[in-house]
């Protein structure tokens, strides 16, 4: 299974994102799309039930997500593995999805020299992916996605600590239910870790359609959000996080950021 892994973000590194060529007219139409796509997602998801879980649609496959990752198991990388995450601070919008609390942004992410856009990012209470078999209060995932369709999703936990000025600005933006134009800016960059050692495997989204094939960075270093903060975005979401799957034979690398 590590040869398959291999293998497979050896293929990925080989694809080249092509640079756009100022088109107004694609720039349009791409962005439409991205609307058209971040809407039907929020649709689809709005009756999502996380207390049945055995009963969403699944594609068939053995490398699903999250995972509990064992640290003692995780092997090194061998590539140099850089993340260079550069995310827009201006966001489209935020809609509570009923899923989650989601934010339209955009951006880009170079991971390991391959060029990806940020399509949104959103939040799970408690952790999806755990640590040793330890949950975090918070987990947030950065979708990211390149030409080829291909996803590359970032994870970063949130722990207890002291209040965080930008998940405050979500938290303030948030209307039950509903999409909300995001008028100020938000610190994006206070969401990430400034350490960005990481876990890499390969895995699956975790909602419907739990398609597999999706590149997972889980950020070892958590971000600090306070406890109030923890509390507040539990009165909107407090259990929206897919249980642990089975790892089968699926290698867990380990980045280190020095």
């Amino acid at each position: 299974m590590k040869t398959k892994l291999l293998a497979a973000s050896a293929i990925a590194a080989s694809l080249v994102l092509v640079a756009g060529c100022g088109n107004s007219d694609t720039s349009d139409t791409k962005k439409e799309e991205k609307t058209a796509k971040t809407e039907t997602t929020a649709k689809h998801e709005d009756h999502l039930d996380y207390h049945d879980q055995k009963s969403w649609q699944f594609e068939a496959g053995d490398t699903q997500s999250p995972i509990n990752i064992e640290t003692a198991k995780t092997e090194p990388m061998k590539d140099t593995g850089t993340i260079e995450l550069n995310y827009n601070q201006k966001v489209t919008d935020e809609v509570d999805n009923g899923h989650s609390i989601q934010v339209d942004d955009g951006g880009q992410a170079t991971i390991n020299g391959r060029k990806f856009e940020l399509n949104q990012f959103h939040f799970h209470a408690e952790s999806e992916h755990t640590v040793d078999g330890k949950h975090y209060p918070i987990e947030a995932h950065f979708v990211n996605e390149n030409q080829d369709s291909r996803l590359a999703v970032i994870g970063v936990f949130f722990k207890e600590g002291k209040a965080n000025p930008a998940f405050q600005s979500i938290l303030n933006n948030v209307k039950k239910g509903e999409k909300t134009t995001v008028s100020e800016p938000i610190d994006v960059a206070a969401l990430l870790p400034t350490n960005k050692s990481y876990y890499h495997y390969l895995g699956s989204l975790t909602t419907p359609p739990l398609s597999e094939n999706v590149e997972w960075y889980v950020m070892s270093t958590p971000v600090e959000v306070s406890k109030e903060q923890i509390a507040e975005f539990n009165k909107y979401y407090d259990g929206n996080n897919r249980k642990i799957q089975p790892l089968h034979d699926r290698p867990v690398l380990k980045h280190t950021d020095n």
